[in-house]
């Protein structure tokens, strides 16, 4: 079975090792500020051309109150007024990116993430999403995958049935754990009733999809507080759950420095917590997509990685990979066609570029023969746990073996320790090896030995 996982605390401890998530190859660490607003000019033609279908993802990113173990790029503040002069300047780009695509152009998948987008008000989001209907063909059939990142604390009955009036279909809920103590360890308090009501919301709405986060490795956390959530969780069965290793990196993440290190469970402890969390959910009948992602036998997901046609980008595992990725907003990345570029992370900078009628492209990479290659197999390792040698070789007219010769005694070795099963014509990542399938790709990255390590989080 696809999703079979084989516990191998031996094979972890020595595989476990720091490195990219791969959402994209190359990574983000790649980008440089020699691509801009011409690059991306140039991608959507090509696009509008190829009448591709797109993937939007806009970042709002806000939050009224902070959480100290997050890493995304956001803006925390009470004042609920600033999300006004953002909301202007998001629709400036809106329109500047609109113009170069062709309105057949379909949008199969949309996404807003934060940040918190239920951080605006109705008439906002109102207002934002009709200026996404105006400029872009979103569908009015419910047949897209509309998602929105949920805080249960932002959000109640009404604000998901307008989520549910203005097209979203599906819903990603940031839980996290539901340990009093550890909450108060992170400044998130959100009870479990606060949780329940927003998805018994959901699903009498009809949303199509309900998706939980939870993260172990968190201060105060152990093994069998964490278990606890998790059983609170499954008896609230999402269709997808995404259970994220916290990574303590203070030195990168402020907020981070008011987590007590103290009070971080070990190792040890965070393993079985991970080992402790797959049994719970395998029993529960989930199934492991890969990549800390789970999700029921009958979702999209599970459904695409039987079929092997699941894909990997900036917005996780999804079934969307053949789309043109827009990004829009703060920070937001886009994914077209061999092109990645990013929004400024920094707002006013965002701001004060847009109200000049620019677009706020900083940074970004445009991919060679090599980047499309090593992507093409870090993509079917990530997503099928598998790699037919005579795909790539007709994709790209090369020779697998020959091309990849100076990788093949490092492959040998994870073949010899149970990893993978390597022969002539293929690579298999086994039960043994499917939890840290990540340390398989970085086998394929050619950029990592030039990277700081400390920049990524581990495997496991």
């Amino acid at each position: 079975m696809l999703d079979a996982i084989r516990w191998d605390t031996d094979l972890i401890r020595r595989y476990d090792l720091a490195g990219p998530r791969y959402t994209s190859y190359p990574t983000a660490v790649q980008f440089n500020s020699q691509v801009g607003t011409f690059d991306l000019f140039h991608a959507l033609r090509d696009s509008r051309k190829a009448l591709r279908p797109l993937s939007l993802y806009v970042h709002v990113p806000f939050c009224a109150n902070i959480c100290y173990y997050c890493a995304c790029n956001k803006v925390i503040t009470k004042d609920r007024g600033r999300a006004l002069p953002y909301l202007q300047r998001l629709e400036q780009e809106i329109q500047l990116i609109a113009c170069h695509l062709d309105p057949a152009q379909k949008v199969e998948q949309l996404h807003f993430g934060g940040g918190t987008p239920t951080f605006l008000s109705h008439d906002e989001l109102r207002q934002l999403m009709a200026q996404l209907r105006k400029h872009f063909n979103l569908l009015d059939d419910d047949s897209g995958d509309y998602g929105i990142e949920i805080d249960p604390r932002e959000a109640d009955w009404s604000t998901m049935g307008l989520l549910r009036e203005l097209g979203f279909n599906r819903v990603s809920i940031g839980l996290q754990d539901l340990d009093p103590a550890v909450q108060r360890a992170v400044n998130r308090l959100q009870s479990l009733e606060e949780t329940r009501a927003v998805i018994d919301a959901a699903r009498t709405l009809q949303f199509r999809s309900i998706n939980i986060d939870l993260i172990y490795g968190l201060p105060k956390q152990t093994p069998d507080n964490f278990a606890r959530t998790v059983e609170e969780v499954i008896s609230l069965q999402p269709d997808r759950l995404s259970v994220f290793n916290y990574a303590h990196l203070p030195e990168r993440f402020m907020p981070q420095r008011r987590i007590n290190g103290n009070e971080l469970p070990s190792p040890a402890q965070k393993l079985e917590m991970l080992q402790r969390t797959i049994e719970q959910l395998t029993a529960a009948g989930y199934r492991y997509i890969g990549m800390d992602h789970f999700a029921l036998p009958d979702d999209e997901l599970a459904i695409a990685q039987e079929e092997q046609t699941l894909q990997r980008n900036f917005q996780g595992y999804t079934t969307h990979g053949h789309c043109d990725l827009i990004g829009l907003g703060v920070s937001a990345i886009s994914q077209i066609g061999d092109l990645y570029c990013q929004n400024s992370s920094d707002l006013n900078e965002y701001q004060s570029t847009l109200a000049a009628a620019q677009l706020a492209t900083s940074r970004g990479l445009v991919c060679n023969a090599d980047d499309r290659l090593r992507r093409a197999v870090i993509q079917q390792l990530i997503c099928n746990f598998s790699l037919e040698f005579i795909e790539i070789e007709q994709q790209f007219n090369i020779d697998f073996q020959g091309y990849f010769g100076a990788l093949w005694p490092q492959l040998q070795g994870m073949a010899e320790d149970g990893l993978i099963t390597l022969d002539s014509q293929r690579i298999e990542v086994l039960p043994a090896g499917r939890l840290l399938v990540r340390s398989v790709c970085m086998v394929f990255d050619a950029y990592l030995e030039q990277q700081n390590r400390q920049r990524f989080s581990r495997v496991i």
